[in-house]
C-alpha cells in the first residue's frame, strides 16, 4: 500500500484529475480504465493511487507528532509526579473526555477545511491518549530498583530520563501508537467526507466517498472502491500493530 501511494506517479495510467465527461460512471473493466471512471470521468485506478499518499499522510502524520509529544509531556509528568503530573493530566484529560470524532469534527470545523488544519486536529485528539499511556508506564516503570540505583549513584533527571525510563516506555508506547493509525486514517477520512479534511479536487479516499455517493444507486461498485480502500488500509495497520506488539512481547 505504501509502495503504490509512493510511486503513484509512475503506476497511476491517467491524470488523476483529468476527466471526460462522455466517460463519466465506466464500469469496472472499461478498456483504458480498469476500475472504471467516477462522477467527473476521471480515472479510478489513478485517483485511487494519488489519494493513498495524501490518506497516508492524513493517518501518519497526527500519530507521529502525537507519539513524540506525548513521550515528552508523558514521561515527565510520570517522573516528576506531584504538581507537574496534575497539570499535565488534567489538561489532557480535557481533551480525553470528548469522543474522538466529535473532538476532530469540533477542531477541524473552528480551523477550517485543509490538509495542514486536518493534521492539526486530528494530532491535538491522539496527543492525549499517548500521554496517559507514557504516563502511566513512566509511573510503572521509576519506582524499579534500577531506576532506585541510578538516582542513588548521583545521576541526574536527565541521565535518568534518556537512559533508564524512555528505554523502557518507548515500547509499549510505541506498540499503543501503532493501533491509532488505523483509527486516524478513518477519522481523516470521516473528515474529508464531511467536507472538514482534504478540498476538490485533491484525489483522497475519504473525498471520493463524498462525491461518489450520489452515484451509488447508478454503479454501486465503484463508489465503493474508495471504502473498501480505506478498509484494506485500516486492517493492514491493525495487524501491523499485532505483530509489533507480539515482535516487542508486549501483553495487555
Amino acid at each position: 500500500i505504501a509502495l503504490s501511494a509512493l510511486l503513484a506517479p509512475w503506476l497511476a495510467p491517467h491524470d488523476p484529475s483529468a476527466g471526460a465527461i462522455r466517460l463519466r460512471l465506466a464500469t469496472v473493466g472499461t478498456p483504458s480504465h480498469l476500475l472504471g471512471t467516477d462522477e467527473q470521468g476521471r480515472d479510478m485506478l489513478s485517483r485511487l493511487l494519488w489519494g493513498g499518499r495524501m490518506t497516508l499522510v492524513a493517518g501518519l502524520t497526527p500519530v507521529v507528532v502525537a507519539f513524540l509529544l506525548g513521550i515528552v509531556l508523558g514521561v515527565t509528568a510520570g517522573y516528576m509526579g506531584g504538581l507537574t503530573n496534575m497539570l499535565v493530566m488534567r489538561t489532557m484529560d480535557i481533551f480525553y473526555a470528548f469522543p474522538a470524532v466529535l473532538l476532530a469534527i469540533a477542531i477541524s470545523g473552528a480551523l477550517g477545511p485543509g490538509l495542514a488544519n486536518t493534521l492539526i486536529s486530528l494530532s491535538m485528539v491522539f496527543v492525549p491518549r499517548v500521554v496517559r499511556v507514557a504516563e502511566s508506564a513512566t509511573v510503572q516503570v521509576k519506582g524499579l530498583e534500577y531506576v532506585a540505583a541510578a538516582r542513588a549513584s548521583g545521576a541526574n533527571i536527565g541521565q535518568i530520563l534518556r537512559h533508564h525510563l524512555l528505554a523502557n516506555v518507548l515500547g509499549p508506547v510505541l506498540v499503543f501508537s501503532s493501533t491509532q493509525v488505523s483509527l486516524s486514517i478513518i477519522l481523516a477520512a470521516g473528515l474529508s467526507f464531511l467536507g472538514l479534511g482534504v478540498t476538490p479536487p485533491a484525489a483522497e479516499w475519504g473525498l471520493m466517498l463524498n462525491t461518489l455517493r450520489q452515484s451509488i444507486y447508478v454503479n454501486a461498485l465503484v463508489p465503493a472502491l474508495p471504502g473498501l480502500a480505506i478498509f484494506v488500509t485500516s486492517m493492514a495497520f491493525n495487524l501491523m500493530s499485532d505483530g509489533l506488539r507480539d515482535a516487542m512481547e508486549i501483553r495487555a
